[in-house]
């Protein structure tokens, strides 16, 4: 039989910092934040020159390309665009891309 459970208010930096964003309801943002921020890897340096702006609002990920021909390449990768960038975020936080 194992011992008492021993109760405490002693938490990890770890555990504090998650409790925070949950309680602020943050994570979701920094996911968001975080997949933003992997552009540019993702995509590579070539992509990254004519991407002019990105932002995320519902769910979807805008995305300002200066490009026409390349805003229409990019267009038929839509799908792995949305897999990529869920993935570097770390959760679901797009759902579609609209390229502008």
């Amino acid at each position: 039989m194992n011992g008492p459970v021993k109760k405490t208010n002693e938490y990890t930096l770890k555990e504090a910092i998650n409790e925070l964003l949950e309680s602020y309801r943050l994570n979701t943002k920094l996911d968001e934040f975080k997949a933003i921020q992997a552009w540019e890897i993702l995509m590579g340096p070539a992509i990254a020159r004519y991407t002019k702006h990105l932002s995320i609002n519902n769910r979807t990920l805008y995305v300002e390309i200066s490009s026409a021909a390349l805003r229409q390449e990019l267009s038929y990768g839509k799908s792995k665009i949305v897999k990529m960038m869920n993935d570097a975020a770390g959760s679901v936080v797009i759902d579609d891309v609209i390229l502008r």
